[in-house]
């Protein structure tokens, strides 16, 4: 798969600043969804912060056949035997600030969360505040299906180790996205539910995707072409929501970087949350 560039990957046709006050007049539909503050878009606080009192953060270790490789993680502090899991799959910046922040959005909702380094293997820098994609997509090329599948996989088992009857869904961005959808072929049985934003589609045989997905996708987007999402979503056999939002291009979910876009993020955000409610189970 090529790596992406989210910087260069919108059409710039439209001011994404147009559709911010969308979401303020439609409101959050779920608790958690990114409220319409001024500051999204740009470097911010947390939406939920690491102090949040009805959640636990840690940063545990999986291990893997060659070493153990870090992860961030986030559950709520009522949680049970039973509580589902979520498998957050990290964008090319990496575990930043904004996939810690949906890990612990998630432990609020009621959801065990975690998010493996992928580059735990890579001399790679933070990718908090970046904005030179260049050393993040040189890693991301280096990245080993086999090698991430293995980690993603560990980090639903992770989520399972004390809750053997629970289930595991997995949402990804970017090109982790796509390598979300990769793990509905080759880690079916271990995730029941799959969330891929802006995923490339290209090079996945929906014959073989055996976890129901729901998909968000932007218009805009000048690296995944919607004829190619829709086709993708009309081939699939499981049970699916795929949705192309308009007004929106690549990465409009990253409320940290200028591409992001309130209205899609937040009914993104409502349509992901219902779909694993269905099929992963509702939180504790």
């Amino acid at each position: 798969m090529e790596e992406i560039d989210p910087t260069r990957s919108t059409d710039p046709s439209f001011d994404r600043r147009t559709f911010v006050g969308i979401a303020a007049a439609a409101g959050a539909a779920v608790a958690g969804a990114a409220k319409a503050r001024a500051d999204l878009g740009t470097t911010h606080p947390p939406l939920v912060a690491e102090d949040e009192p009805s959640i636990v953060v840690a940063r545990p270790m999986l291990r893997r056949p060659d070493r153990e490789i870090p992860a961030y993680a986030a559950w709520p502090k009522r949680a049970t035997a039973t509580t589902p899991g979520v498998v957050v799959t990290m964008h090319i910046w990496g575990v930043d600030t904004s996939i810690r922040d949906v890990v612990r959005r998630y432990a609020k909702l009621g959801y065990v969360a975690i998010a493996p380094d992928l580059y735990a293997r890579l001399d790679v820098p933070s990718g908090d505040g970046a904005t030179d994609v260049s050393p993040f997509r040189a890693a991301a090329s280096q990245l080993d299906p086999v090698q991430y599948a293995g980690d993603l996989r560990a980090g639903a088992l992770w989520c399972s180790a004390a809750r053997p009857s629970a289930k595991v869904g997995i949402t990804g961005f970017c090109n982790g996205g796509h390598r979300t959808l990769e793990q509905t072929v080759v880690n079916a049985d271990v995730f029941a539910a799959a969330a891929p934003f802006y995923g490339p589609v290209k090079g996945i045989d929906p014959a073989k995707v055996h976890v129901p997905v729901c998909g968000s996708y932007g218009g805009r987007d000048t690296s995944i072409p919607p004829a190619d999402v829709l086709a993708f979503g009309n081939a699939l056999t499981v049970a699916h929501d795929i949705k192309i939002y308009p007004e929106a291009g690549h990465a409009f979910f990253d409320d940290q970087r200028a591409s992001y876009v309130a209205s899609a993020a937040e009914d993104a955000w409502v349509r992901t949350v219902g779909f694993f409610r269905s099929h992963v189970g509702a939180p504790a």
